[in-house]
């Protein structure tokens, strides 16, 4: 059983601790080879109850994961092949970095566990808000590098999430103690606190007096002041239920920043003011939108005409143009099908970009030009005898000439 040192202080930043076990990871090599290490105490937090493991230096080696299993922590180090390796007996995996006993030296790395104890302990106040008001479980909880997710079991209207969220920000500015421990078995069976799933053992319990009781493993910031700052990102519907994305803290203002710098170049680009852009954006996609359809009926016309131009004698003809739409493509490719003999295609693109392209005969099997077109022109494509379609990266004389010659072949 490893001894868990955050649990008695989670702002522990670096600890000494002796090595237990080292072994190198089974089928490691390389660059840089990785070893399992346990050691008889840890800072370093698990992943567990949802929550990535912490990161950052074991005797020097970045610790790149940390696992528990049957109450011991396993840390996962990466070594480079140049780094010296203390020598053990072959029985412990031959040259490790450590060997049992030794004394080792472990830092966290601290912007991210501070920053995941501010989203789990603002976690902790959100759905403390909504077990008190709704009466919903928290059946689910992820938080990542980069997300932080909460699903509950029951819905939430939008309104509702607003005031969910004034209320843990109202939490946050009271500067509330968070409180952690181990209660006694009596005292645990007349608390009423929050749980996801059957606990066994000691059980730790996290409590927000007034706003929370839940059991948590994780560790926890030392009041909700801390928090800083809670921001609802997104809600989605979820199993009968909802699913709430929050960002707390730094997380939250460097949301806030990225936002407002997405927001700065849109207004730059629209010329608007910087909160008149959602207007700006939907009259350009407005214009866009009849740009295009005036376009796609100009490209039809162009068709058409080309069309018409063609020799009506002519075996084969195909028909290279820009900008026009897969339906109007299509419908050309029929015309041309009905009025003349061979395989008969429209291109649509250029030789820098490549082609997407309809080809359709109602006297040969387009699967034979298909064949052709993928394994001389690296085409993809694919369809029915009558007619197919694809993309292709070629020049347009490889192209006709490679049409034209089946045509002749037939």
């Amino acid at each position: 059983m490893t001894k868990r040192l955050f649990d008695e202080d989670a702002y522990l930043r670096s600890f000494t601790a002796k090595v237990e076990s080292c072994m190198k990871c089974p089928g490691e090599d390389g660059d840089a080879v990785r070893y399992f290490v346990t050691l008889d105490a840890t800072a370093f937090f698990p992943e567990e109850g949802g929550q990535t493991p912490d990161t950052g230096l074991l005797g020097g080696f970045r610790v790149v994961d940390v696992q528990i299993k049957d109450d011991v922590i396993t840390h996962t180090i990466e070594v480079s092949e140049a780094a010296p390796l203390a020598q053990v007996d072959a029985s412990a995996g031959g040259a490790v970095p450590f060997k049992a006993g030794d004394a080792v030296t472990g830092e966290i790395d601290w912007d991210k566990r501070y920053s995941n104890m501010q989203q789990h302990t603002g976690e902790h106040v959100f759905s403390g808000l909504v077990h008190s008001r709704f009466g919903y479980d928290n059946v689910g909880f992820h938080l990542s590098d980069s997300v932080v997710t909460m699903d509950y079991s029951g819905p939430i209207t939008s309104e509702e999430i607003r005031e969910l969220e004034r209320e843990a920000n109202e939490v946050i500015v009271r500067q509330i103690p968070v409180e952690t421990g181990y209660p006694d078995e009596t005292t645990l069976r007349s608390l009423d606190y929050r749980c996801k799933k059957e606990l066994k053992g000691a059980i730790r319990i996290v409590t927000i007096p007034g706003v929370d009781t839940c059991a948590c493993c994780a560790p926890h910031l030392h009041n909700t002041g801390e928090i800083g700052l809670l921001k609802v990102t997104d809600v989605q519907n979820y199993k009968g239920g909802v699913r709430v994305f929050i960002l707390c803290g730094f997380r939250a203002l460097e949301d806030y920043r990225m936002s407002i710098d997405a927001l700065r170049e849109i207004s730059h680009a629209t010329s608007a003011p910087l909160f008149e852009t959602p207007e700006a954006v939907t009259r350009l996609k407005d214009e866009l939108e009849r740009a295009k359809y005036a376009t796609g009926e100009a490209v039809r016309r162009l068709l058409s005409l080309q069309i018409s131009m063609l020799d009506s004698n002519e075996t084969g003809p195909i028909i290279f143009t820009e900008g026009a739409d897969t339906t109007s493509i299509r419908e050309a490719v029929n015309t041309m099908t009905g009025q003349h003999k061979g395989y008969c295609g429209i291109f649509n693109g250029n030789d820098e970009a490549g082609y997407s392209f309809i080809i359709g005969s109602r006297d040969s099997d387009c699967n034979i030009i298909a064949k052709e077109l993928r394994e001389k022109l690296g085409a993809k494509c694919g369809g029915k005898p009558v007619m197919i379609q694809g993309q292709v990266l070629a020049p347009r004389e490889e192209i006709t000439g490679l049409i034209r010659l089946q045509d002749c072949n037939k």
